[in-house]
């Protein structure tokens, strides 16, 4: 495994008793900043959700299982969304990119500060006819405890998350990266109390990327004496996978009447992925077609 890419290590300890995940994240995070032009604190918040994200999505077992993150905020971000699939591909957007606060009172970029007082939601596609959702109340909008306090909450896991960005004087991304230890059904109580021991220990999820600590030397550092078992290690990308035909596809669910109208005016109208930028031109001419066909299979290149 390459030291430049971003990778999730997925392990076990305590017999089976702990399952842990682990990922650096530098480059997905980086790429989403390029995406949408987030400022520092915006980008700290949109790297940690999607850290966390592309984690619990691997936690998921069928190929088609889609995990969506939601934040709402009473801050002046608003929101992000994030969503995450099982093999390691997340993908995400805030609602206002180019929030600026000053750093927090520890010197930090005050990602909870840009969300403020709000709600996660964590919905589930598993192939169900419907799909599952947990929401719970931010705790500390600093979405590291969020996702603890969901976990303990919405799934009785107890859990710990550490999630972390440290920026460059550029702005680009110089770390990202975070990981998850759960117990699972069962678990010996002396083993909460000595896990809890060691996480009061832990440096921030940034100073140990920063040192060079990989994935597997983070869970190495919290779980060693818990007899760590490594067990397999997925890719992690920012991925998006929209394209024309689904764009399409989303233009012609506006309604008949609303399509109609388009269709007739003389300009084109330009429809942006939220996820990645990407722009899509459609004619009066194409919005005739998707009328006529009352579903999007444009064959036309994108923009």
């Amino acid at each position: 495994m390459g030291q430049k890419n971003d990778y999730i290590v997925r392990a076990t300890a305590a017999d089976g008793q702990i399952r842990a995940f682990a990922i650096r994240s530098r480059e997905l995070v980086e790429q989403a900043r390029v995406y949408h032009d987030t400022s520092p604190v915006m980008t700290a918040a949109l790297g940690r959700l999607l850290s966390g994200g592309a984690m619990m999505g691997i936690m998921m077992k069928g190929k088609e299982d889609l995990l969506t993150l939601q934040i709402k905020g009473e801050g002046e971000a608003k929101g992000l969304t994030v969503t995450a699939d099982s093999q390691g591909n997340v993908k995400g957007y805030p609602q206002v990119p180019d929030v600026m606060l000053p750093p927090n009172a520890k010197g930090k970029l005050d990602v909870g500060g840009a969300i403020g007082r709000g709600m996660l939601s964590v919905v589930r596609d598993i192939g169900l006819k419907e799909p599952y959702v947990g929401q719970v109340a931010l705790q500390t909008s600093e979405i590291a405890e969020d996702l603890t306090y969901y976990f303990a909450v919405s799934e009785q896991t107890p859990s710990a998350v550490g999630l972390g960005v440290l920026m460059n004087r550029d702005n680009t991304v110089r770390q990202a990266g975070g990981f998850m230890i759960q117990l699972m059904p069962g678990a010996e109580d002396g083993l909460v109390d000595a896990l809890e021991a060691k996480m009061a220990g832990l440096h921030s999820v940034t100073d140990m990327l920063e040192q060079g600590d990989t994935p597997e030397m983070l869970l190495e550092w919290i779980l060693g004496e818990f007899g760590l078992e490594i067990l397999d290690t997925v890719p992690a990308h920012y991925r998006c996978d929209c394209s024309r035909e689904r764009v399409a596809r989303a233009v012609a669910s506006i309604g008949k009447k609303d399509l109609k109208e388009l269709a007739e005016g003389q300009e084109p109208i330009e429809v942006t992925c939220q996820f990645c930028d990407k722009r899509y031109i459609f004619t009066p001419e194409d919005l005739k077609e998707l009328l006529e066909k009352g579903s999007g299979t444009l064959e036309r290149s994108q923009s």
